[in-house]
């Protein structure tokens, strides 16, 4: 099998999650109580056998992406030929037109020539999805394209992923643009910002876009050759499970999506584990009295309430009396006694017990902050 290595990139002006943004970054912020959003990228490339990884760490607040990532090991990287590599570029303000995964890429282009595989596989942080790569791979090769590109084939484009972008095909699966989705239909190819390629090839578009604007990016360098007709870039659906994590309603709609049994199957198959860096605690202890259904329930939690269709965080409190209802309770929350939550996202630290009753409507779901004591 031809080899590769992984590239996982954070520098995405189309995430816009207020509040849980300002204080980590995408790729960190928490999924199902106890994996953080990146963790799904970093095992598909793990699980893939692609021991040699970079990750672009940009935007602000990259503090807690990098103590979760830390040295890499909880992702099962070959520690003798493997490596989890954490690259910084000098523009790291988010709102900078200058911070593109371009820029960032040209900054650590000697540690990219340096890679001795022959192809690179690039995936975004911000996206929930099942791959093996080595499949997607050697169809790249098979199919002696320029570029492979991945795609998840949605019916409701009208409404959702208005922050993606779409990929127009032809009737061979040739990609002939990448475009914004603009909500003008609802059946559309929705992209997953995934790429494979030659490092050669990566490394030359690389050089292409900065001479053709200092703020291009990899998407519309791409884009502009699939135009203009220079590259055969071809299109492969991806099947399963994908969400995209690029606003508040979309992380909370996400959350709920996953609840759901047959979801969660074609997300973590039985040998395809989701690595995360593990917290030694207790088991989740349930009181006399306590009720869960349809929930997921992270380690170290003390449950004497009820917890319905939910997400409950490490080290969280849902005392006697206390209903949590359509709800994300992220790690070391209390939920005081006969308290009433529903259609919430709660942040970590955070303890109610004076207000007995939080509740939002469902398409508009609230949010408590951080730290905060209600």
């Amino acid at each position: 099998m031809a080899k590769a290595f992984g590239i996982v990139t954070c520098a995405s002006k189309q995430t816009t999650i207020e509040n849980l943004e300002k204080y980590r970054s995408v790729g960190a912020i928490s999924f199902l109580g106890r994996y953080r959003i990146i963790d799904f990228a970093l095992s598909n490339l793990s699980n893939s056998d692609i021991s040699r990884i970079q990750i672009y760490v940009s935007g602000k607040k990259p503090r807690s992406l990098v103590e979760h990532v830390g040295s890499g090991r909880h992702y099962n990287v070959n520690s003798k030929r493997g490596r989890i590599q954490m690259l910084f570029p000098q523009v790291s303000a988010r709102d900078s037109i200058y911070n593109t995964d371009i820029n960032g890429f040209l900054e650590n282009i000697d540690f990219i020539s340096r890679m001795h595989e022959d192809y690179v596989i690039i995936s975004p942080s911000y996206m929930i999805f099942k791959e093996d790569y080595r499949d997607l791979l050697q169809k790249h090769i098979d199919s002696e394209a320029d570029i492979t590109v991945l795609y998840h084939r949605v019916d409701n484009a009208k409404d959702e992923y208005l922050h993606c972008n779409v990929v127009n095909l032809n009737r061979q699966k040739g990609v002939l643009s990448i475009e914004k989705n603009q909500g003008n239909a609802k059946d559309r190819n929705i992209f997953l910002e995934t790429y494979i390629m030659k490092k050669t090839l990566f490394v030359d578009l690389i050089h292409k876009a900065k001479k053709l604007s200092s703020v291009c990016t990899l998407l519309q360098i791409v884009d502009e050759e699939c135009r203009n007709g220079n590259l055969d870039v071809r299109g492969v659906a991806h099947k399963g499970y994908f969400a995209a994590i690029v606003d508040f309603q979309g992380y909370y709609r996400s959350q709920m999506e996953a609840l759901d049994i047959d979801t969660l199957e074609t997300l973590f198959g039985e040998n395809w584990p989701i690595y995360t860096r593990t917290s030694d605690t207790s088991p989740t202890q349930y009181f006399n009295g306590s009720e869960v259904k349809n929930s997921f329930i992270a380690n170290g939690c003390l449950v004497e309430g009820t917890v319905e269709n939910s997400v409950i965080g490490r080290g969280c409190r849902i005392s006697k009396g206390a209903v949590v209802r359509n709800s994300v309770i992220l790690a070391y929350t209390l939920i005081g006694e006969d308290v009433h939550v529903e259609n919430q996202v709660v942040d970590k630290w955070v303890k109610i017990t004076k207000t007995k009753e939080i509740v939002s409507d469902p398409d508009t779901p609230g949010y408590v902050h951080r730290d905060d004591h209600l």
